[in-house]
């Protein structure tokens, strides 16, 4: 009890009695007081619940009058147009809300595609109020951490199926295989081959879903020796494609995944004396400036990356203000835009091994 100019008012409890009721060490209880990440998730829940049982008051970092306008973004990587469109997009939709942006991207990663421990810690120093991780994979320690803290966070593109109740914007990537598939059909193609991107990657594995349900749809045969994993590299697509068009009977029409993955495919074509769309059609996924600019230009399927970024950013302002979306999932629709790489299979060409 404390006597202030004759006012009893109750202290609330101390650090030291916070740690003791967890069964932790004082500085234990300051690290997760603190925003620190190097703590075990159990270790760290076991003191949450002590602070909260407790009614421990902890410091406000930022004054009550003015809560903060900082928000985090995470990119895979800063040299992309893929990543270009992202920081377009959540730019815009920041400026339009008065948020500021910190961007982060290959040199707070690992090669994994993980924050690096230590990087939620920078969080709570800079007092960011939520974050927007792109293409990013988190650890359950991360997820964890995040949920703890009252850390509101929108993942765009997940990379693999997030935890449930986790909100996330992507584009209908099942519905894109579709297209792109149905497209090479109505043009008359049926021996169509696929170039995917990782298999473990949600957006590959839709996109081939897509691919193999419009065959399915129009009673074409699925042909497992069509199927190469192009690991969203253009390298690997250069040698897929080289694949593809070493065997026996080889497709018409490919259908590769990415954008960039296209460029490779292009060259491996190119190489053979094939021509596009002459000898062989392609179609892409992305919608880059790069689809635009090879030769000849890219037939592909639109993913509104910038679009996809902002929804994500005005779904993040939404749960800082204390919201939470009805559905975890939004999902943006794509389209086929149609340019110069496709036309029907041309009867009697031979094909250059």
């Amino acid at each position: 009890m404390v006597r202030t100019a004759g006012v009893s008012v109750t202290a609330g409890p101390t650090l030291a009695v916070v740690a003791r009721e967890a069964g932790v060490s004082v500085p234990t209880a300051s690290k997760v007081v603190n925003g620190r990440e190097d703590v075990a998730p159990e270790t760290r829940r076991r003191v949450t619940e002590a602070l909260d049982r407790l009614g421990y008051v902890r410091r406000p970092r930022f004054g009550a009058s003015k809560p903060p306008r900082l928000i985090d973004l995470v990119v895979h990587a800063l040299d992309s147009s893929w990543s270009g469109a992202v920081l377009h997009g959540a730019e815009e939709a920041a400026h339009d809300a008065g948020l500021d942006v910190v961007v982060s991207a290959a040199l707070s990663r690992t090669r994994a595609g993980r924050p690096q421990r230590g990087w939620l810690d920078k969080l709570t120093v800079r007092g960011s109020a939520g974050v927007l991780f792109n293409l990013t994979e988190l650890t359950g320690s991360q997820y964890a951490w995040l949920e703890q803290h009252r850390t509101p966070f929108v993942l765009i593109d997940p990379v693999v199926e997030p935890p449930p109740g986790v909100v996330s914007v992507g584009a209908a990537n099942w519905q894109g295989g579709v297209t792109a598939t149905e497209h090479l059909l109505a043009l008359g193609h049926e021996r169509i081959a696929v170039i995917a991107g990782p298999r473990r990657r949600m957006c590959s594995s839709a996109r081939v879903a897509g691919y193999r349900s419009a065959l399915a749809s129009a009673g074409i045969a699925y042909r497992p020796e069509y199927l190469r994993d192009g690991a969203f590299d253009e390298s690997v697509a250069y040698r897929s494609m080289h694949e593809l068009f070493d065997l026996p009977e080889p497709p018409t029409a490919v259908f590769v995944c990415s954008d960039r993955m296209a460029l490779g495919a292009y060259l491996a074509l190119e190489e053979r004396g094939l021509r596009i769309p002459h000898d062989v059609s392609v179609v892409g996924f992305d919608d880059l400036p790069e689809s635009r600019w090879t030769t000849p230009a890219l037939t592909t399927v639109r993913q509104p990356l910038a679009e996809m970024a902002a929804t994500g950013l005005r779904l993040l302002l939404r749960m800082m203000d204390g919201e939470h979306p009805e559905g975890t999932r939004t999902e943006l629709s794509t389209r086929l835009v149609e340019r110069a790489s496709t036309a029907p299979p041309h009867r009697g060409t031979a094909v250059k091994r």
